[in-house]
C-alpha cells in the first residue's frame, strides 16, 4: 500500500482550478491504486504560522529575538517541522496545487518549503531522489513565449529549481493558464483559449497520476 501526499495551496475552495486540477489527478491515481492511502495537507485553508521558520533560524543561528516580532516556541516550531518533513518524506508520491499569485508563490507555500529546507537528508537529494511529484499550476494570465508577461511567472521556475534540481525529484506539470479569462473585463476574447489550457491540463493531471500510480502498483506488486 502507497501513500500520496496531496497539499493544496489556493485560498479559494469552490472555483479553484489549481484544486480541480488536483482532484482530476487524485480521482486517476485512486482509479489505479484504490488501496492506497491519500494524506492531506490544506494549505490554503489552515496555513502554518509564518513565525515557525523565524523562530527555527534564530534557534540555529542563536539571534536575539526582534524586539515586537512575534514567536512561536522553538520545541513548539520543531515539533511541526518535524511533522511537516517526516510527511512529506514518508509519501511515495507528492500531488502539488500551486495558483500563481501576484507573479509567485503564496506567503503560506514558501512557509512549508522553508520548513522542508531545513532538512538536510532532503537538501543533499538523497530523501526524495527519483520519487515523483505532480504540479497542478493555475495562472490567471498569459506567461508563454512572446506574451507580454513572459518570465512574469516567479512560482514555477522556483518550484521546479527546489523539487526537481534540488530534491532530485521526477517532476510532472500540469499547467491552466488564462483561468482569470471568464471573470475579467477586458479579457473576453481569451475565455476559448482559457478552456482549451484548462482541458488539456486536467488530461495532463490524470495522465501523471496515472502512470505514476501503476508504477506504484507494479513496484508493490
Amino acid at each position: 500500500m502507497t501513500t500520496l501526499l496531496r497539499v493544496d495551496a489556493s485560498i479559494r475552495v469552490d472555483g479553484s482550478v489549481s484544486r480541480a486540477l488536483a482532484d482530476s489527478a487524485e480521482a486517476a491515481w485512486r482509479a489505479e491504486h484504490p488501496d492506497g492511502v491519500v494524506v492531506r495537507r490544506d494549505l490554503g485553508r489552515h496555513p502554518l504560522s509564518p513565525a515557525i521558520w523565524p523562530a527555527l533560524a534564530t534557534d540555529k543561528f542563536g539571534w536575539p529575538t526582534p524586539d515586537g516580532a512575534e514567536f512561536t516556541e522553538v520545541e513548539q516550531a520543531k515539533d511541526l517541522t518535524a511533522e511537516v518533513v517526516n510527511e512529506f518524506k514518508s509519501a511515495d508520491a507528492v500531488l502539488l496545487a500551486v495558483p500563481l499569485y501576484n507573479y509567485g508563490l503564496a506567503s503560506h507555500v514558501k512557509i512549508w518549503m522553508d520548513l522542508l529546507l531545513t532538512d538536510q537528508e532532503l537538501l543533499s537529494g538523497e530523501a526524495a531522489a527519483g520519487r515523483p511529484i505532480i504540479l497542478t499550476l493555475a495562472r490567471g494570465g498569459g506567461y508563454g513565449p512572446g506574451t507580454p508577461k513572459e518570465g512574469w511567472d516567479h512560482a514555477t521556475p522556483y518550484l521546479e529549481r527546489i523539487f526537481g534540481d534540488l530534491f532530485k525529484m521526477e517532476l510532472r506539470k500540469a499547467e491552466a493558464e488564462l483561468t482569470l479569462a471568464p471573470i475579467t473585463p477586458g479579457m473576453e476574447g481569451l475565455i476559448d483559449a482559457s478552456k482549451a489550457s484548462e482541458k488539456e491540463a486536467h488530461v495532463h493531471a490524470e495522465q501523471h497520476a496515472t502512470v505514476i500510480a501503476r508504477r506504484l502498483t507494479n513496484a508493490a506488486a
